[in-house]
């Protein structure tokens, strides 16, 4: 099968990967963090000073017991980081270097295994986009084998040589969890032979084509009571090898990428790693403000250089913040530098690498109905109008006009060409969580 999208919109940015050679870093300090794991409840399963292994339980879901968040690496816990009411925002572990793992019993159900060994927290559940309750049956399995986000480094390349069996080896499993399909969505460029038992979509297409919730909105749809369970082939990979030997491997290739990396490269390291360790003697000197990305430049956390690499732990972005800057007309000049998909800039088809900065470059205001969300959107739905009903919390036309179909990655463009400049991707976010909690 094969999809071909138009819509959409790549940005070229200066800072991308040449060399995929990994060059090894190592840390003393990682971190857990849980909001990055939507509709997780974390309760605690150890205390400050606790050693614990890789894949030892840090944390599970008041929900649901077996699903826990792991230990990426063997060491002690060294910090307990709450929030506000006591929130929990974060685990920090020191390594002891060593990498000593639990075994798991491959003896015990899928769904169970997967929760135990922290890899189903790398799923996610549409509707809601939350982290699947592993008692549920999804409809269908969506794999993404396309990272197509700006400055990414291609999935492919972060599996190894052996990669075909291992997947293979994975969607056997899966089809286990499910009475339905396990598709797994590539594209021209995937140089692994086709997954045995897996249905293989090719998709052909501007960025969000990597967005999981893009390819299932164009294959098949997300509808009211339908669960789907979506991951990427890096989790994918992840589930093989942990079939095969008992273990979880918490290894990960990062792109370290962005205008202000003075030489963007592929660190190897291990999830969670402080950023600190990833971007030493990496940032240009320059003595421009920057914002240090966890992710890519639309969707990715800003951490700052005391912050950790978070899910799904394979990009840093860094760009200038902007706040230093100063020139003629401000946000409303006709630079060449200028980044835009407006018709009205002579040169905004120029091929060309743009460095932007991090300003919002105008005022929030009401917002447009211009139109310009649909032309970076290629999902069946209607933008403006479902983000209208968001905002006004009407269920019954959020229902009507797809809201079980989307996630906030998938508005990340909408976002970036708003002229209204409205937080769209937060927007989605709540009106997710207020549907969940309203129809619980």
């Amino acid at each position: 099968m094969r999809v071909k999208l138009n819509k959409g919109l790549n940005l070229r940015l200066a800072g991308a990967v040449t060399d995929l050679t990994p060059v090894e870093v190592k840390a003393s300090k990682y971190a857990i963090i849980p909001d990055d794991f939507p509709g997780f409840l974390p309760k605690l399963d150890v205390k400050e000073g606790v050693e614990v292994k890789v894949g030892t339980a840090v944390m599970h879901d008041k929900t649901n017991p077996d699903l826990c968040l792991v230990s990426p690496v063997s060491g002690r816990i060294t910090a307990i980081v709450r929030g506000e009411r006591r929130k929990i925002l974060r685990v920090e572990i020191e390594s002891d270097g060593l990498q000593t793992k639990e075994s798991f019993d491959l003896k015990m159900p899928l769904a169970t295994l997967l929760a135990r060994c922290g890899l189903l927290a790398m799923f996610r559940n549409r509707p809601y986009d939350i982290v699947p309750d592993p008692t549920l049956r999804p409809r269908d399995i969506f794999v993404t084998a396309i990272d197509s986000a700006p400055l990414a480094l291609p999935l492919a390349a972060m599996l190894d040589k052996d990669a075909s069996k291992v997947l293979a080896t994975a969607v056997k499993a899966l089809k286990s969890l499910t009475d339905g399909l396990v598709y797994v969505g590539i594209n021209d460029e995937w140089p692994f032979d086709f997954i045995k038992d897996a249905e293989t979509v090719t998709f052909d297409g501007p960025h969000p084509i990597g967005n999981v919730g893009i390819q299932i909105a164009n294959v098949s749809p997300v509808n009211k009571g339908d669960n789907v369970w979506t991951l990427d082939v890096v989790t994918l990979y992840k589930i093989g090898k942990l079939l095969s030997s008992g273990e979880i491997d918490s290894s990960t290739l990062v792109a370290v990428t962005g205008p202000e990396v003075a030489a963007p490269y592929v660190a190897s390291a291990i999830a969670g790693v402080e950023m600190k360790a990833l971007l030493a003697g990496r940032l240009k000197d320059d003595g421009a403000n920057k914002r240090i990305i966890s992710g890519n430049v639309l969707t990715g956390s800003s951490v700052g250089m005391d912050g950790y690499l978070r899910s799904p732990y394979r990009h840093v972005s860094v760009i200038a913040e902007g706040d230093d800057v100063d020139e003629f007309m401000g946000w409303a000049s006709l630079s060449l530098s200028k980044l835009s998909v407006n018709q009205a800039i002579p040169f905004r088809r120029l091929r060309k690498l743009f460095s932007p900065d991090a300003r919002l470059n105008g005022g929030r205001r009401a917002m447009i109905l211009s139109g310009e969300y649909d032309k970076v959107m290629p999902a069946d739905i209607l933008p403006e109008y479902l983000l209208k009903a968001i905002i006004s919390k009407n269920i019954d036309d959020m229902e009507a006009l797809g809201i079980y179909e989307v996630a906030p990655e998938d508005f990340a463009l909408c976002e970036f060409v708003d002229a209204s400049k409205l937080p769209i991707q937060q927007i989605v976010r709540d009106g997710l969580d207020y549907l969940r909690k309203e129809l619980s």
